[in-house]
């Protein structure tokens, strides 16, 4: 286990990333714009000139933005960056029917962005929700990926719900008590409920106060219907049609150099990323001091 700060992280990042890269056939041209795909027109963004083999961006939510992980573009002085806004959010179309509120149906989607853009060889980043569509896409479109790294990850929803629990446990009695009364009342408007809320967040998710602009960015410009339809109203309790999500047996057959991450006060619990780390062949995994999610 390797310990970095979150200011050597995309250096750490990059050198991963050289290590086990190799250069890519296909050459993509910086800029944006919006693609076609089963259920309308996603948002994307390439960083970078270099040489090197490009990185797919897969952002956490589901029903959030690519914003928050903009500081990743400083990867692009080596290799094509790319970055995505899923179908339902942020610069993508937010129209989305709740059919395609599936995990099937965003490996789906991923995969059309895939196509549209002609990668042959690549890595795949994946943070949180990022990293359970990750599991699945490779899982599914394994061709031409060259590794995997799994930041903040998620793959066992029982495990994750697990480690809520006893960091809900570490909060003030106060907080403690909203949470528990409005989760069994299921009143998770209630000004008591979205205090706690902020106060988890403020613990396990981003630590850094005030949020800058991409944080900002992420959380209003998220959709709420595909978080609530596919995670739940609550980000401690699965209520979703991912409340069953376990991967663990898919990540035993990992063929690819895969780096999971995750911060020292992350929801995604070190002790667990670890956990998951020692299932994966050829896996390395590091965690960034005094940080969260």
């Amino acid at each position: 286990m390797k310990k970095i700060r979150l200011s050597q992280f995309v250096s750490f990042t990059f050198i991963v990333l050289i290590s086990i890269g190799c250069q890519s056939k296909s050459r993509l041209t910086p800029g944006e714009g919006f693609l076609e795909v089963t259920g309308g027109k996603v948002w994307y963004r390439i960083v970078g000139e270099g040489e090197g083999t490009p990185l797919l961006l897969l952002h956490g939510g589901p029903g959030f933005t690519s914003h928050y992980l903009n500081p990743m573009s400083a990867l692009g002085k080596d290799r094509p960056v790319i970055f995505v806004d899923q179908l339902g959010a942020g610069r993508s179309d937010h129209a989305i029917d709740q059919s395609m509120m599936t995990i099937a149906s965003f490996v789906d989607q991923i995969n059309e962005v895939k196509v549209a853009l002609g990668l042959d060889q690549y890595y795949i980043y994946g943070h949180s929700w990022g990293t359970m569509l990750g599991m699945d896409y490779y899982s599914e479109h394994p061709e031409g990926i060259k590794g995997l790294i799994l930041a903040s990850p998620l793959l066992s929803t029982k495990m994750w719900s697990d480690d809520a629990e006893k960091l809900i446990s570490l909060l003030p009695d106060s907080i403690q008590r909203a949470i528990d009364i409005n989760t069994k009342n299921e009143t998770f408007e209630s000004p008591e409920f979205l205090q706690a809320m902020d106060v988890y967040y403020q613990a396990y998710v981003a630590r850094k106060l005030p949020w800058d602009a991409n944080m900002d960015s992420t959380f209003s410009q998220m959709n709420p219907e595909v978080y609530n339809h596919m995670w739940g109203p609550s980000e401690f309790r699965a209520m979703g049609n991912l409340k069953n999500f376990d991967r663990l047996d898919t990540a035993k057959k990992i063929a690819v150099p895969t780096l999971f991450l995750c911060g020292e006060y992350d929801e995604a619990q070190p002790a667990t990323v670890k956990y998951y780390q020692s299932l994966v062949p050829n896996s390395r995994f590091t965690i960034i001091e005094n940080s969260a999610h």
